[in-house]
């Protein structure tokens, strides 16, 4: 579910610098993290990724990240069961190119995450103007949704989607949520920027700026651990 807040946090915060085994109450890194932080807004940047804690929804409780690089990190969250997200704690890789300019663009992502709490995973793809958000949801758990309508299902990228249309107010969103829940694989983006663009006309050619991936927190009460143990972005 899109957000106006984070959409101006992001905003900020960018020029000054994306279900496996279950994990139960927060955890450490197995190895000694070479960043952490407990702050709100924590960010720093590793091989070409930029990291946030990010915690932004109103309500919100403890959370703390630690990556041991750019591609591997998580994050201990505890956070009340009550409504509304909390946090979207997400490693950011910048693109800057528009849709007809990519040769391609592609992730490939390794999770663990609690079989309790509310939660999704997911993709969060800005253009530069941050006029439109498209989200990918790999996996959910617990009471979450996406923003806006339902237009169908649509295989794309090597997944099967629900896509959902909507606007949060200050930009349009564009979710597509996975029809089963997967912990681990590869998205190719771009068929999905050049559908949305050229057999749905939502958008024109778009400059695409960030591709960020994490954990969309609603819940994690008592304290849950997740993961992203390899994260890749790629474009050309």
């Amino acid at each position: 579910m899109a957000s106006t807040l984070r959409k101006i946090t992001m905003a900020v915060l960018a020029p000054a610098m994306a279900i496996g085994a279950t994990v139960g109450l927060a955890s450490a890194p197995a190895s000694a993290a070479v960043w952490s932080s407990c702050d709100q807004w924590g960010n720093t940047s590793l091989n070409g990724y930029t990291l946030y804690n990010n915690i932004w929804g109103s309500g919100a409780g403890s959370q703390c990240i630690w990556a041991n690089s750019g591609t591997n990190w998580g994050v201990n969250a505890n956070h009340p069961n009550t409504g509304g997200i909390k946090s979207y704690p997400n490693s950011k890789k910048v693109i800057n190119k528009s849709i007809t300019s990519l040769g391609s663009l592609s992730s490939s992502y390794n999770v663990s995450v609690p079989s309790s709490g509310a939660y999704n995973t997911s993709y969060d793809i800005w253009d530069t103007d941050y006029d439109y958000e498209i989200m990918l949801w790999v996996n959910k758990t617990g009471a979450v949704g996406p923003l806006g309508t339902s237009q169908g299902n649509v295989t794309l990228g090597g997944h099967t989607w629900t896509v959902y249309k909507g606007t949060n107010g200050a930009n349009e969103v564009f979710s597509f949520v996975r029809t089963s829940n997967s912990s681990s694989g590869t998205v190719n983006i771009l068929p999905i920027l050049k559908w949305i663009k050229d057999t749905k006309g939502w958008f024109g050619n778009e400059t695409i700026g960030d591709v960020q991936f994490g954990f969309e927190i609603t819940s994690s009460s008592g304290g849950l651990g997740f993961a992203a143990n390899n994260l890749t972005v790629s474009s050309s």
